[in-house]
């Protein structure tokens, strides 16, 4: 079992430290930095160079090739910083939307059907931090926002490739599920309204794909409601285990 990246419980000076039920551990601390990562490799802290999300996917397929027992089964969690704002994306990527037109979600316009029905504090959080007329207390416009935010999703899209592509080309393919999800959904504009803090479709719901090349079905969908707990018993059954 191996966990790579973001943990982010609790922001004291060990809250990098390796957690029970890991035998491999590389995370930092908090948010940690887009760019020359302080992590926490087994209890070891190293400064590494590069772009975060570059260096988290290096050291998980450094894991996954390094396994000591290649026919046993393993858990491999691989947690991305990105896209946590504010948004930094990799060199390479940046600029690469800034001629692209933004969408802008209906419900974001200032209007008077847009807020009929909703609490006052709706509207009134478009000048806050959280809302599209004062984001981060003022310091980028929407349009920024949003490229940026596209932008910094470019290296985790290279990441999840980098992953697949080993899987395949390793033969573990045939053999393993891959589940992608994240912790919360996103607000990009629609009600006015920025971030992941409020009870709306766009943030309460998650991505979940789930890739298995053999069992499940290319563009197959589930469509009973699925949820983040149902996870981590389902990879126990597959794995032969019980849950503790």
């Amino acid at each position: 079992t191996a966990y790579v990246g973001k943990w982010h419980m609790g922001e004291d000076a060990q809250s990098d430290q390796p957690q029970k039920g890991f035998d491999h551990w590389v995370s930092f601390r908090g948010q940690g930095a887009y760019t020359d990562p302080l992590l926490n490799v087994n209890g070891e802290r190293r400064q590494m160079q590069g772009y975060t999300t570059d260096v988290l996917t290096d050291l998980a397929l450094d894991w996954l090739r390094g396994r000591s027992a290649a026919d046993r089964p393993f858990f491999l969690y691989l947690a991305h910083k990105a896209v946590h704002a504010e948004f930094v994306p990799a060199p390479r990527h940046a600029g690469r939307y800034a001629n692209v037109a933004i969408p802008r979600p209906p419900t974001m316009a200032n209007t008077e059907a847009n807020y009929r029905g909703k609490p006052d504090w709706v509207r009134a959080q478009r000048g806050s931090w959280h809302g599209v007329d004062y984001m981060f207390h003022g310091a980028m416009e929407f349009d920024e926002f949003y490229r940026a935010y596209t932008e910094t999703l470019l290296a985790l899209d290279e990441s999840v490739g980098r992953v697949l592509d080993y899987l395949e080309e390793s033969g573990l393919a045939r053999n393993t599920l891959v589940v992608y999800t994240r912790d919360n959904g996103f607000v990009l504009g629609e009600h006015g309204l920025i971030d992941k803090r409020h009870a709306y479709e766009e943030s309460i719901r998650v991505p979940m794909l789930a890739w298995a090349p053999g069992w499940i079905a290319p563009g197959s969908t589930v469509e009973t409601l699925v949820r983040n707990i149902d996870v981590m018993p389902t990879l126990l059954e597959l794995a032969g285990a019980r849950a503790p």
